[in-house]
């Protein structure tokens, strides 16, 4: 899985937009969920949204919903995380994930992915 964020690597001022994408290869990418996840240094690693590509079932954390928004473009086995409104909260190093979709959403979203991404890290200014 290979992780990107925006053209400016990353570091925004809060209210400012970002995208990361996410590729992923060597798997069947609509077979999969697909997830992202954040983490603060010396906090817990915190869901954040997941997207089943084959059917378009989406979960968000409640600490982003409304801000952020997840997609999948199949043809290039990729899936977007679109956030806005970014918040200095926001700051944490966020990974892509992707398990083999057995369960729901909202189960990946709780209790994580078996394959992870570097993780690229967002730096929100205030």
């Amino acid at each position: 899985l290979r992780c990107a964020a925006g053209v400016w690597g990353g570091l925004v001022q809060a209210g400012e937009s970002l995208r990361l994408s996410c590729a992923a290869s060597g798997f069947p990418f609509d077979h999969y969920v697909i997830g992202w996840f954040r983490q603060v240094p010396g906090k817990e690693r915190e869901g954040v949204s997941c997207i089943i590509s084959s059917d378009g079932s989406k979960v968000y954390a409640d600490s982003v919903k409304g801000r952020f928004t997840i997609s999948s473009d199949n043809a290039m086995n990729t899936v977007y995380l679109q956030m806005t409104s970014l918040k200095p909260e926001d700051t944490a190093v966020y990974y892509c994930a992707a398990s083999l979709g057995r369960y729901g959403v909202r189960w990946y979203l709780d209790n994580g992915m078996d394959y992870w991404g570097k993780g690229t890290l967002v730096t929100v200014s205030s």
